[in-house]
């Protein structure tokens, strides 16, 4: 009976280092349930309730933007707390001894603190792989922050450009706008073409990274997910009402950013209707559709079709 400790604390392990492995080496977008947890159900979660007591969105932001970071600072304390556990039940029959004991001999090797330890065989089995083990999750972690900053970087270099042509926060009929008054229409192409390609990298690093997803950006004004959406409206709202002068990027702009999207729901478990019909109903309304189109009408961008005849189609877009 006293070996029954042992199974529990070998599971526990190999769950632990699983959820290690998912996250920091496995170059897929795989997310472990533990991880899941830490981050979103619990930091998450206290971070939108701390924030929910304010009515100011700058303090708002300045506390949800400590969430990414802190995610990570938990998510190393939990795999540390569980493998302390974990090593400790399997010392715990090894040793003869009691847990409290176990669990002192198993904090001395994952820390390589090294001030107590044992003869035995099985039991310096486990002390070495608990001091392995200990250094190798640090070791990948302090690793993986380069990885991460350097993709949130890369994320939030065309977010600060997009602010010229869209303003801030970004708005869809803003890029349009501002591209026709200035006579920069021909540069639009090549803005949906970087942003295709902006929303390809950030699938895969939001995927292989999901924690990034709970970076925000620096500006209280500026977001990731509202600059790809602006560009997907103004790629939209383009290819509605004026068909024949929208260049075919704007289209491979759309497909590319809700791809993105899509990716980033399935590995954040955010629900999605994978095969939406065009009529099926959408957030923003006609009257904020025709706010928009009636902006471009007061600067005289050209038009093919009525606010009514592009709704149609705009909306088939957006669903």
């Amino acid at each position: 009976m006293r070996w029954i400790p042992f199974p529990l604390g070998l599971f526990i392990v190999l769950g632990t280092a699983g959820s290690v492995i998912r996250t920091l080496i496995l170059p897929r977008g795989l997310t472990s349930h533990l991880a899941a947890v830490l981050e979103r159900r619990i930091v998450g979660s206290i971070f939108l309730f701390t924030a929910d007591r304010f009515e100011s969105y700058e303090t708002k932001d300045k506390i949800l933007a400590l969430s990414g970071p802190m995610s990570l600072l938990v998510l190393l304390v939990g795999w540390i707390a569980l493998f302390l556990f974990g090593f400790a039940l399997m010392l715990w029959p090894a040793e003869h001894s009691t847990f409290g004991q176990a669990l002192r001999e198993a904090g001395s090797s994952l820390f390589t603190l090294g001030f107590t330890g044992s003869d035995g065989v099985l039991s310096t089995t486990i002390a070495f792989v608990a001091a392995a083990t200990g250094l190798v999750v640090v070791a990948l972690q302090i690793a993986y922050l380069p990885t991460l900053y350097s993709q949130f970087n890369r994320r939030e270099a065309l977010v600060t450009l997009l602010q010229s042509r869209a303003g801030a926060p970004a708005w869809g009929p803003e890029i349009l706008i501002r591209a026709y008054t200035v006579g920069l229409m021909d540069s639009l192409a090549p803005m949906y073409s970087e942003w295709e390609r902006w929303a390809a990298e950030v699938a895969e690093s939001h995927t292989n990274y999901p924690v990034l997803a709970w970076f925000r950006s620096p500006h209280p004004l500026r977001s990731w997910v509202l600059s790809l959406l602006a560009v997907m409206d103004s790629a939209a709202l383009y290819s509605s009402v004026s068909p024949s002068d929208a260049p075919i990027e704007a289209r491979l702009a759309i497909r590319m950013g809700f791809t993105c999207l899509r990716n980033v729901a399935e590995v954040l478990r955010v629900p999605y209707d994978p095969d939406p019909f065009p009529d099926d109903p959408i957030e923003l309304t006609f009257e904020e559709f025709h706010g928009g189109v009636h902006r471009l009408e007061s600067v005289g961008f050209p038009m093919e079709r009525t606010p009514e005849e592009a709704w149609t189609h705009f909306k088939g877009w957006r669903i």
